[in-house]
């Protein structure tokens, strides 16, 4: 009877009326939370749920964000689906750090950018996080059918990406972005092997610090790659950063020796 008339206060405390969330009206209900109460203590690397009941006229995104005496707290929430006309969605939060707290949840909506997306809800509560393993217990039934229901939309979502073929302006964006490594992975090695061929003295010896760099990475590419080729999954844009850093070194260098009038 107990957890019967504490499920029915969240309803009823959590209801909120219909606002208009960037042209569309979206109406949200508080159904349930997991853990219950009004006070509650999260263990460690401890969720709390909400559950969230909606209604809207428009596609929108909803997310939950924690708040302690009006400030945002750390604490890692949500993704969220796009949903439109009335279900339920899943919000939830787990503190980063030990011993925070929160007053308040406020729930937004909206497409997810600055001006279209707004508060629709207030929710309150006190929880504090505490450095206590959380109580082993069985989640709620709707907290896994809302976890799989999310889990199974966003799995179709990724099948379809991945199935649908590339636009001409997605193939010509990657192609460039592939010349664009190329190019810079060329030249962080051509312009300083050309320093060190053409100049003398301390000149040849700076330019000899950015081909090292390169020198290294590719190396190091080569041997790491050899026992794991799984190490490097993302070796393209460590060529790219690296040999960005090698042009800008370059292109120092020869401002600094036009300046100084080397090689007149």
């Amino acid at each position: 009877m107990r957890k019967m008339v504490a499920g029915f206060g969240v309803a009823l405390v959590a209801w909120l009326g219909c606002i208009g969330v960037a042209g569309a009206e979206v109406g949200v209900q508080v159904l349930d939370t997991d853990p219950r109460g009004e006070v509650v203590e999260l263990g460690g690397n401890q969720n709390f749920y909400l559950r969230i009941g909606f209604s809207t006229d428009q596609p929108v995104r909803i997310w939950i964000e924690p708040y302690f005496r009006g400030r945002a707290v750390n604490a890692g929430s949500n993704p969220s689906d796009t949903h439109t006309g009335t279900g339920e969605a899943l919000g939830w939060f787990f503190f980063m750090q030990v011993g925070d707290s929160v007053d308040e949840i406020r729930i937004r909506a909206g497409d997810g950018t600055a001006r279209g997306t707004h508060v629709v809800a207030t929710y309150p509560v006190r929880i504090t996080g505490s450095d206590r393993p959380a109580v082993a217990r069985a989640e709620p039934a709707w907290v896994a059918e809302l976890k799989q229901r999310d889990e199974t939309r966003r799995r179709a979502a990724y099948e379809q990406r991945m199935s649908t073929p590339a636009s001409v302006g997605e193939t010509a964006f990657f192609g460039g972005f592939m010349l664009l490594m190329l190019g810079l992975g060329v030249v962080g090695f051509a312009g300083p092997a050309w320093g060190v061929w053409r100049w003398r003295g301390a000149w040849r010896v700076a330019a000899a610090v950015p081909a090292a760099m390169m020198a290294f990475v590719v190396l190091r590419l080569i041997v790491d790659t050899a026992s794991d080729p799984t190490s490097h999954n993302l070796w393209p844009f460590e060529i790219l950063m690296v040999g960005a850093l090698s042009v800008v070194i370059m292109v120092a260098l020869l401002l600094s020796r036009r300046m100084a009038g080397a090689g007149r």
